[in-house]
C-alpha cells in the first residue's frame, strides 16, 4: 500500500507539472502579438488610393498607413495565398478599416467599391478616350493638355494613338488629363513588354504591328483576328493595298457603319487605304491585348480578302470571284436587315 501511494503523489506532481505548462504555454499565446485586426468591429469605411503598377507589399504599407490593416507582412503573406490578390485594380478604393488582411483584399477586389470608374473598351480611339475623361469628376477641368507624354513608341506624327491600353481606371481626385493619360500609356508599355511586341513581327516594327493590330480589332472579331492580320500581311507583302473599310472611317469620322460609299473611297486622306499603298500614318484605334497578340502570330494562310457576311460568319479567300460573290451575298444581308 505504501508504493501505490508514493505512485499516486507522483502523478499528482506530473498532473501539475502539465497543468502549469499549459498555462504558462496559454499565456504567452495571449502574450503574442496579433498580427491583424479582428474582422468583429471594423472601423469606418476610407477611401484609399491604389495607384498603378503598385506592388503587394507597396499596397501593405499604403493600407498600414491609412489603418486598414495592422501589419504589413501578414497582408503580404496573405497576397502570396491568394491567386486573386493580383487582380486589384488600381484607383480609389472604399474599404473599412481595422479589418483584417483577408478581408481587406476581398473589399479591394470588389468592383463595385472602385469610385469613379472609367472604362477603356478595345478599339476606342484617343479622341473617345478624351471625351470620357472630360466627363470624369476625378480629372481636373479645363485644358487638356498632352504635352510631355510620350506615346507607346515613337512616331513622325508623335501620335498618341494606339497607345492607350484599353483597360478599367480610376484616378485619384484632381487627376491631370495628362497624368491620366500617362498611366494609361504606362500600362500598354507594361502589357507590350509581357506580350513581346518590342520584337515586332518580321519586318514590321513594334509600331507598324500596333498600327496592324488598331486595323484588326475593328475589322474582325476574337474568332477572325488571326486570320485578318495574315490577310493584311499578305497585301503588304505583295504591294497590294490594303482597301479597308475602317481606315477610311476612321479619316472621314465615320466608325461604325457597315458599309462604306463609292465616294468615300475617294477621300483624300494618308487613312484612305483605297487610294494609298502600305500603313496609314498612324494606329486607328487602341488595340486590345488579343488582337495585339493575333497580329504578332497570324495565322499561317494565303487569303487576299475577307468579308462579314452576316454576324459572325466572316469568310476567307484568295480568290477574287469568290470574294465578288460573298459581298452580292453580304449587300443582300445588309439590305435584308441582317446587321441590325
Amino acid at each position: 500500500m505504501k508504493f501505490v501511494n508514493n505512485r499516486t503523489k507522483k502523478e499528482k506532481q506530473i498532473a501539475a507539472a502539465v497543468i502549469a505548462l499549459v498555462a504558462l504555454l496559454s499565456l504567452l499565446v495571449l502574450l503574442q502579438p496579433h498580427h491583424d485586426f479582428s474582422d468583429a468591429k471594423p472601423g469606418p469605411v476610407i477611401e484609399v488610393s491604389i495607384p498603378d503598377g503598385a506592388t503587394g507589399t507597396q499596397i501593405a504599407y499604403i493600407l498600414v498607413a491609412s489603418g486598414v490593416i495592422k501589419q504589413a507582412p501578414q497582408f503580404i503573406r496573405e497576397v502570396l495565398n491568394d491567386p486573386k490578390a493580383g487582380g486589384i485594380s488600381p484607383g480609389v478604393h472604399r474599404i473599412q478599416t481595422h479589418i483584417s488582411s483577408k478581408l481587406a483584399i476581398s473589399q479591394l477586389l470588389d468592383q463595385k467599391q472602385i469610385i469613379n470608374v472609367l472604362k477603356i473598351i478595345e478599339g476606342e480611339t484617343l479622341s473617345d478616350v478624351l471625351a470620357k475623361l472630360s466627363k470624369n469628376d476625378h480629372i481636373s477641368k479645363g485644358k487638356f493638355s498632352l504635352t510631355g507624354v510620350k506615346p507607346l513608341y515613337s512616331n513622325l506624327k508623335n501620335s498618341l494613338e494606339g497607345s492607350i491600353f484599353p483597360a478599367q481606371y480610376s484616378f485619384a481626385p484632381a487627376t491631370s488629363a495628362s497624368d491620366a493619360v500617362t498611366a494609361m500609356v504606362s500600362r500598354a508599355r507594361t502589357n507590350a513588354q509581357s506580350i513581346g511586341l518590342a520584337a515586332g513581327y518580321l519586318k514590321y516594327s513594334p509600331f507598324q504591328v500596333l498600327t496592324i493590330a488598331s486595323m484588326v480589332q475593328i475589322e474582325g472579331d476574337p474568332a477572325s483576328y488571326a486570320k485578318v492580320a495574315r490577310v493584311i500581311y499578305n497585301r503588304l507583302n505583295i504591294g497590294m493595298p490594303l482597301q479597308l473599310n475602317s481606315t477610311v472611317q476612321y479619316a472621314t469620322n465615320h466608325r461604325g457603319r457597315i458599309a462604306l460609299s463609292r465616294n468615300a473611297t475617294k477621300t483624300p486622306s494618308l487613312y484612305n487605304t483605297y487610294l494609298h499603298q502600305g500603313l496609314p500614318p498612324t494606329p486607328i484605334s487602341n488595340p486590345g491585348e488579343a488582337a495585339i497578340v493575333a497580329s504578332l502570330h497570324p495565322t499561317d494562310g494565303d487569303w487576299l480578302y475577307f468579308i462579314t457576311v452576316k454576324p459572325g460568319d466572316t469568310r476567307f479567300t484568295k480568290d477574287f470571284a469568290v470574294f465578288q460573290n460573298w459581298t452580292t451575298e453580304f449587300n443582300n444581308n445588309l439590305a435584308a436587315g441582317v446587321f441590325k
